[in-house]
């Protein structure tokens, strides 16, 4: 069993940045591929980014050029920078874990941009 920790959310202004980070529990951290997704009120669950074990990445439209996904297999952890933030990017975002007969998720950090 793999535990995800999100860390904490918050209220951004437009314009702003803000760093998402997410600790993974377990041995199989660096053999996993990482991804960030997100949900806004009202809408479907929607992939944000993601990096491959080789540390491979890919990105929405939305969010290419303003978005950074990395990992630290070291630490276990994967990041999301996220600059020049939107009201639109208001979301509860969540990390995945995926490999080989396993996925699991984190429980959610609520972002929120507005002036």
């Amino acid at each position: 069993q793999v535990q995800l920790v999100e860390s904490e959310g918050g209220v951004v202004h437009p314009g702003g940045s803000l760093r998402l980070s997410c600790a993974a529990s377990g041995s199989a951290f660096s053999i996993s591929t990482m991804a960030w997704y997100r949900q806004a009120p009202g809408k479907r669950r929607e992939l944000v980014a993601g990096i491959t074990s080789a540390g491979s990445t890919n990105y929405a439209d939305s969010v290419k050029g303003r978005f950074t996904i990395s990992r630290d297999n070291a630490k276990n952890t994967v990041y999301l920078q996220m600059n020049s933030l939107k009201p639109e990017d208001t979301a509860v975002y969540y990390c995945k874990s995926r490999g080989f007969g396993y996925e699991y998720w984190g429980q959610g950090t609520q972002i929120t941009v507005s002036s």
